[in-house]
Parts: C-alpha cells; sequence; structure tokens
C-alpha cells in the first residue's frame, strides 16, 4: 500500500509539508508506504478546459510540458491522496489551484480517484482554513474518491517555518487523519484481498 501527497506549498520542507508529515508518521507505523511530492514549487500551468482527456483516456492531460503527468502517473498505483496547501487569500494556492483543477479534470474523465482514499492537509496564518480544505475535498468527492476525516478539520495554525510544530491541536489532528487513514487503507485492501479469494 502506498499513499502520495501532493504539497501545494511553495516553500519547500514548510509548515504544509511538516503537517503531511505527521500524517505519515502514522501511515509509516502500519506499513504504509509514502511519498511527497512539492508541486508548489514547480510551474504547473492551468487547465485549459480542452476535453482531450475525455477524448484519449489515456490517464493522461493533453499538456505535457510542465511535468504534470509525472505528478499523475506517481499516483496511479497509490490507495490514498493527500492534498496539502498553504493558505493564500483564504483559498489554496495558485499552484495547488492549478494541479487541482487538472487532477480533477483527467481524474474524472479517466476514473483515476474512484475508491481511492483522499485527506486535505492545510496550514494556515490566522484565516481562510475551512475555505480552502473545502477546495481541497472538492476533488474529492466529484471524483468518486472516499475521504478521510479527522477529530476536527484538517489545519494547524503557523506563519513562519515550524510554527505549527507549536499548535498541539494541529498536530493531534494530523495524527488523528493518518491512524484513521491507515485503518480505511487496511480495511479496503483486507476486503479485496478477500473477495479475490472467492
Amino acid at each position: 500500500m502506498k499513499v502520495v501527497a501532493f504539497n501545494g506549498s511553495p516553500r519547500v520542507k514548510g509548515n504544509t509539508s511538516i503537517l503531511i508529515c505527521k500524517v505519515f508518521e502514522e501511515l509509516n507505523k502500519d506499513g504504509i508506504d509514502t511519498v511527497e511530492i512539492n508541486v508548489g514549487a514547480k510551474q504547473v500551468k492551468g487547465c485549459v478546459d480542452c476535453l482531450r482527456c475525455y477524448k484519449n483516456k489515456n490517464n493522461k492531460c493533453a499538456i505535457e510540458s510542465d511535468g504534470f503527468n509525472e505528478y499523475l502517473s506517481a499516483m496511479l498505483d497509490a490507495g490514498g491522496i493527500v492534498l496539502g496547501s498553504p493558505v493564500y487569500f483564504a483559498d489554496v494556492s495558485g499552484q495547488m489551484k492549478n494541479f487541482i483543477d487538472r487532477l480533477g479534470r483527467v481524474s474524472h474523465a479517466n476514473k483515476l480517484l474512484v475508491r481511492k482514499v483522499g485527506a486535505s492537509v492545510v496550514s494556515v496564518r490566522r484565516g481562510g482554513a475551512l475555505h480552502a480544505y473545502h477546495t481541497l475535498n472538492s476533488v474529492f468527492g466529484i471524483c468518486e474518491a472516499i475521504t478521510v476525516g479527522s477529530s476536527y478539520w484538517n489545519f494547524a495554525f503557523g506563519n513562519d517555518k515550524g510554527d505549527v510544530l507549536t499548535d498541539k491541536e494541529g498536530l493531534q489532528t494530523m495524527s488523528t487523519l493518518g491512524k484513521n487513514m491507515a485503518w480505511l487503507l487496511k480495511s479496503i485492501h483486507h476486503h479485496n484481498d478477500k473477495n479475490c479469494k472467492h
């Protein structure tokens, strides 16, 4: 089993990454492999609504000049997907918005996220976290993924790098999220194994 996280922060190894790693700690304890891919530091182009992903149905976006298809291929064999973003003006970062617009379109066209386990993680200085959280979860909702919850909405407070480490409730929320994600992934895996034996 594998979980891939896509980090929409331009700050490599910043607060969003710290929160993703907190989720990963619990997944790793259960023997689940984890990979973080930083898309926030890249120049991911926005969706141009060409609809060729619906025509081609090849698990790829028609825009091939920015590495997006490499990110997409990294999640194909993953059972779980984490989307993480800092809050920019009460929503996700621009880089993450470009990424999820294309992820949502290609995934919807090719059924790539159907019954994968999805979770969203948000780092925030003060306000707008819930809006960003809903933006990320909306991708999972329309693409038939199974969204994981926690003991609170999945965000933590911090501005400068490392500040989220002082948000004890936020860190606990991430730990609980990781435990719930591991439980769900293992349950699905067990269910699939059981059905394969019949």
